[in-house]
């Protein structure tokens, strides 16, 4: 027990936390606070749900991932490979969301679309970033420190989206003035660059290759993809399947969860109290004690055991939709949730980390992420759509309404992934029980 609470004692386990935040908060700019900026615009649900469909670029950041694992950004060259990619996508960040402020969606969607999907784009790409650094500098899994970076990484992700989407969510319950948040959201980047300038360097495992074109191309795009399949044979599929489905009710039920508060008749202040401040306070929390029981008894248990509990705390919000807003049953829907959902979140990342290949970092790691994002982005995207599509049908009412059956169905969504993730087991029995 001593040796794994050393792990956490690790300095670098504090800026993985900090990049942790600077990877969570993008999803407040983009995402939680730019649902309820659209909702008070007067779009609908619908409309909401397709908005996110901008995040389909998460899924394919792959496609530029072996591009930040070859070329350098000469001009912060000193702060090494990885920390000068970093900051120049934070400042890029920075000048997009102070842009994005300046916008109305009530005026021009189009432009507020655009400005979104240029800062998802550079989301998507600092994640790259942050993923291989995390790896890269914890190369080592002396007494579990990667499934504690995991944690840590984790933790550091709900602070950024829960504790800073809660003060976005306050700021907007008091200014009403969605720009104004926005701007005033803008300086937290400056804090992730003085963090970026303050991390020790990676040591990264960047391979020489040949001048001509072809053999660059090849080393560069195709020999990052081939060593992934060469190594795991067809199981490969297996596990990129896997890793698309398993969080694809948690992603439906993340996607309309705001909108369902607001229905309910939640202020964005109660949203902001417990779905932020509490749902991020308990995911930091779990997160930890989920690497001690990943640690403990093995990333396959802990991602089946995370898979069920997550699916079956969905159906509280089934039952919250009946009795409306009993904000005591909330908290401890809250409370359920979020535990189930660090548990498996952290034994996920853990388990994707476990399989790249160091040579490949950035490339590996994003093809595995950004199937996740693949499965939670092209089928959330219509969670709208599904709830809407329910809304008075006399069966659907019979069972308690639109949005019990909406959450009951997400429940059923693991089944397929839990399936998949029997047969991997097989494969990588000794590797993580």
């Amino acid at each position: 027990m001593s040796k794994i609470l050393s792990a956490y004692l690790d300095k670098r386990m504090l800026f993985i936390f900090l990049n942790g935040i600077a990877s969570g908060f993008p999803w407040v700019i983009i995402g939680s606070a730019m649902t309820l900026w659209l909702k008070d615009a007067g779009l609908t649900r619908t409309a909401i749900g397709f908005f996110g469909s901008i995040f389909f670029v998460y899924s394919i950041n792959w496609l530029w991932a072996p591009l930040l694992d070859k070329i350098k950004i000469p001009f912060f060259k000193t702060l090494g490979f990885r920390r000068s990619w970093l900051l120049l996508l934070q400042i890029l960040l920075f000048i997009l969301i102070i842009a994005i402020s300046w916008t109305d969606p009530k005026i021009s969607i189009v432009w507020v679309s655009l400005i979104a999907l240029l800062i998802v784009i550079t989301s998507a790409t600092q994640d790259i970033v942050i993923d291989a650094y995390r790896i890269e500098i914890i190369s080592e899994n002396k007494d579990g420190k990667i499934a504690a970076a995991a944690a840590v990484s984790t933790s550091g992700w709900w602070f950024g989206f829960g504790f800073l989407g809660a003060f976005a969510f306050y700021l907007a319950d008091y200014s009403n003035n969605w720009s104004m948040v926005y701007f005033v959201m803008s300086f937290f980047v400056l804090g992730f660059i003085l963090a970026t300038l303050l991390m020790p360097k990676e040591v990264h495992s960047n391979q020489t290759v040949t001048n001509t074109p072809k053999q660059w191309l090849d080393e560069t795009f195709f020999s990052p993809f081939k060593d992934f399949f060469n190594r795991f044979g067809i199981t490969a599929i297996l596990i990129l399947l896997f890793i698309m489905f398993f969080k694809i009710g948690e992603a439906f039920l993340g996607k309309m969860s705001l909108v369902f508060y607001d229905d309910i008749g939640l202020s964005k202040t109660d949203i902001a109290t417990y779905s932020k401040l509490l749902g991020s306070t308990l995911t930091i929390i779990f997160s930890i004690i989920a690497s001690f029981v990943s640690i403990r008894f093995g990333l396959l248990k802990g991602l089946f055991i995370g898979g069920v509990s997550m699916a079956l705390t969905n159906l509280m919000y089934s039952y919250l939709a009946t009795i409306g807003a009993d904000k005591e049953f909330l908290a401890l829907t809250i409370f359920l949730d979020n535990f189930t959902s660090a548990f498996s979140t952290v034994t996920f990342v853990a388990f994707i980390s476990y399989l790249v290949n160091k040579t490949y970092t950035a490339t590996q790691y994003a093809l595995m992420s950004s199937m996740g994002n693949l499965g939670k982005i092209l089928f959330a995207s219509s969670s709208g759509l599904l709830v809407d599509s329910l809304e008075g049908k006399d069966w659907v009412i019979a069972f308690g309404g639109e949005w019990a059956v909406f959450f009951a169905i997400t429940t059923l969504m693991v089944i397929p992934s839990l399936i998949m993730l029997f047969w991997i087991g097989k494969k990588f029995k000794d590797l993580f029980i």
